[in-house]
């Protein structure tokens, strides 16, 4: 259990400093295109291994633009953590495209519109509050 919490405060650090990197340090135009936000890191428990899951907002053809230079400044990320976070070994450092966002507003959209094919036939639920 504490291996697990200290694996857990590791990754907070983690998300904290590439959130910096993002918006100060990393110098890769492509980065700038999108707004990047990361959405978890996952870190292995011999703190060896890191993927970073990010969500782009933007067009397809941004996110891909966005992904490669993020996943080009691999290298600089994990030099700059190994720096700022002091630790005997830094992890190895891979960005991955967290699709849990547009899948949830698929799914939104899916609802949405099942809702107003129940209207249109007249099928509305009953509110629960009957």
């Amino acid at each position: 259990m504490v291996l697990n919490r200290r694996v857990q405060k590791v990754a907070a650090l983690i998300k904290k400093e590439i959130s910096e990197l993002l918006i100060h340090g990393i110098r890769d135009a492509r980065i700038q295109k999108a707004m990047v936000t990361i959405t978890e890191v996952e870190l292995s428990g011999d703190l060896q291994h890191c993927k970073i899951f990010v969500s782009i907002f933007g067009e397809a053809a941004q996110k891909s633009e966005v992904l490669e230079g993020l996943k080009a400044s691999q290298g600089f990320v994990k030099g700059e953590l190994g720096k700022r976070l002091k630790m005997r070994r830094t992890p190895e450092v891979s960005f991955q495209l967290d699709k849990g966002i547009e899948k949830g507003a698929s799914i939104l959209s899916i609802l949405s519109k099942l809702e107003q094919e129940r209207k249109q036939r007249g099928e509305v639920p009953s509110s629960c509050n009957d």
